[in-house]
């Protein structure tokens, strides 16, 4: 293994974008109170779309969000190679495969490519800034040799004319339809397929439609783009960081209920991501795969899916009592409370909720009005029993 080390030229800081600085929070809310550094490579990758390397500052900062030690950072970002650990072309950061199959169909001609086009050894920028390259291991489109990976998408079947073209394409601000550079689907041969010649649903595969559609093959991940959920919800960029969205448990929490299967107790959703995306409202999936309907009788017809009920905000006549601040001696640790954790109790310190005797003299109405408030942490007061916890505290409490 080569030794890696982070680059002689660091810049003075780093921060991520609000965005970015949220969807990092809510990676470490996935871990149990002292697992927070099991967040390590979602942060420094998200660092790295960012800013498209990984700094001396990003390492500080990671390891500060999850309480590491810095060295535990850089060890985890000098082990995995793709960490790039010194800058890359502004425009993009070029993977050549350079594994067999790739090599045997041509993949050194693309790399005497990026040797003219970028420069003459990898991990160096070109002479504009924009462009960067190194070859890679095997990165799985063997079928489509010679590939490369450009930003986020495999752009396969090149030869160096091809190559050169999309290098063109980048330079000029333009971002080339991934995929093959042949016209292929997937991995068919090149002639055409000779059997499971069905319709298509997309012109082209699933993979090079999303990168289309989204269009953020070499975008840096500010936080703003539009997910694969958005397109398939047809909602803009940003409609899903508007609308409230269900947050993990909190460090110390507990995670949501488990079915007996083993598998998270959630409601069933009418289709994954891959099938909404680009069909025809209405379409059947068997239709879709040739197949003949199926006779069903005289049933009628199901019922239309009732749409879900707005909660109705409980008056403040229910609110329990709240305090501006706690009381002389410091507010009681909540988090012995089964189910609170850091978050939930700073979200119960602003509501007004300092102390075991408040909890353990709620009643149902009041316990209606807190579990409203409790910005998606809906349903814990009664699921943990907070009040019956309350009341043992508050006896112990008394009794020491």
């Amino acid at each position: 293994m080569s030794l890696r080390r982070l680059h002689h030229e660091q810049p003075e800081s780093f921060a991520f974008t609000p965005a970015n600085a949220e969807w990092a929070e809510r990676q470490i809310a996935k871990y149990p109170e002292g697992r927070q550094a099991s967040a390590v490579i979602p942060l420094l990758w998200r660092a790295q779309e960012q800013e498209g390397w990984i700094s001396r500052p990003i390492v500080e900062t990671v390891a500060r969000m999850l309480g590491m030690a810095e060295i535990r950072v850089l060890e985890v970002a000098t082990f995995y190679f793709m960490f790039q650990l010194r800058p890359v072309g502004s425009v993009a950061h070029v993977q050549i495969c350079g594994t067999t199959p790739c090599m045997l169909c041509g993949s050194e001609a693309l790399v005497e490519v990026c040797k003219s086009r970028i420069a003459a050894k990898p991990h160096t920028l070109s002479a504009d800034g924009k462009f960067s390259w190194e070859e890679v291991e095997c990165l799985g489109a063997c079928s489509n040799a010679p590939m490369a990976q450009i930003g986020k998408d495999y752009y396969e079947d090149l030869d160096a004319a091809s190559f050169g073209k999309l290098l063109d394409a980048f330079a000029r601000g333009e971002v080339p339809r991934p995929g093959s550079a042949k016209g292929r689907f997937a991995s068919e041969p090149v002639s055409g397929l000779t059997s499971l010649d069905v319709p298509k649903v997309h012109e082209s595969n699933g993979s090079v439609t999303l990168a289309t559609e989204i269009g953020d093959t070499v975008k840096r991940i500010d936080g703003t783009e539009p997910t694969a959920s958005d397109l398939a919800l047809g909602r803009s960029a940003g409609a899903a960081e508007a609308a409230p969205q269900p947050e993990g448990p909190a460090p110390g929490e507990e995670p949501a209920p488990v079915a007996a299967d083993g598998e998270p107790d959630r409601p069933e959703t009418p289709a994954t991501e891959a099938e909404t995306i680009g069909r025809p409202e209405g379409t059947d999936l068997a239709e879709e795969a040739g197949a003949e309907p199926v006779e069903t009788g005289d049933a009628a017809p199901a019922p239309a899916a009732a749409e879900p009920a707005e909660p109705v905000a409980p008056s403040d006549e229910d609110k329990p009592e709240l305090l501006a601040d706690a009381r002389d001696g410091g507010p009681d640790d909540l988090q012995k409370i089964k189910g609170i954790g850091p978050k939930l109790e700073s979200l119960l310190h602003r509501l007004g909720v300092y102390h075991f005797d408040q909890i353990a003299s709620w009643s149902d109405r009041e316990i209606a009005w807190v579990d409203y408030h409790l910005e998606g942490f809906n349903g814990r007061i009664l699921r943990d029993d907070w009040v019956a916890q309350a009341k043992a505290l508050t006896a112990d409490k008394g009794d020491s």
